[in-house]
């Protein structure tokens, strides 16, 4: 059989007969199409401004040098080592990890 075919196999009975901690076990499952449709919506409310959109704020905030100068939206933190870094501060609220990360170590 080829490597990869031997590769499969060996790790589907190391899946099957270790024991897996209930911490990560719970990476089994993912979300329905439902779920995930609501979750999409929700992070696209909270999208990264654009460049644009950004130097229109910041103009404003030029232009009123009086008023209370504007915070900066809230929006979705993306990238390993600064979610990693974002839990390690107890700044995250909800983390999302995408079904398809193989080495689970890498984000638990």
């Amino acid at each position: 059989w080829p490597k990869y075919v031997k590769l499969q196999r060996q790790k589907r009975v190391l899946m099957k007969r270790l024991k897996v901690p209930p911490v990560i076990a719970q990476f089994g499952n993912t979300l329905d199409k439902n779920a995930a449709s609501t979750l999409f919506t929700l992070l696209d409310k909270y999208r990264p401004e654009s460049r644009q959109q950004k130097k229109a704020r910041l103009t404003a905030q030029a232009a009123d040098k009086a008023a209370t100068p504007t915070t900066k939206p809230n929006v979705v933190k993306y990238g390993l080592n600064h979610v990693t870094t974002l839990i390690e501060q107890k700044k995250a609220q909800l983390v999302l990890i995408a079904s398809d990360v193989d080495p689970i170590e890498l984000v638990v």
